[in-house]
């Protein structure tokens, strides 16, 4: 079973990361009993589950983003209004 990173677990809610343990619990066993047939599916509903907190991370680094071009923006601008 691959885990997600700790970035995107961090963002998934009460919820989904209950879900995610016992889907992770789940397939761990499946691993244990050499039942990769079915580890596949596991895997699969784990990447499903985990899509929304990957675009919460994206969105988080799209207002970094956001704010560090706001940032020097603005320091170019003093900048200016110093000479």
């Amino acid at each position: 079973m691959r885990h997600c990173s700790v970035q995107v677990r961090s963002l998934l809610t009460r919820d989904e990361l209950d879900r995610y343990n016992a889907l992770m619990e789940v397939g761990g066993y499946l691993e244990d009993q050499n039942r990769y047939d079915l580890v596949y599916t596991v895997q699969k509903e784990i990447d499903i589950l985990i899509l929304p907190a990957i675009e919460r991370l994206k969105e988080k680094s799209r207002d970094r983003d956001r704010a560090t071009a706001e940032f020097l923006e603005s320091l170019k601008n003093q900048e200016q209004e110093e000479e």
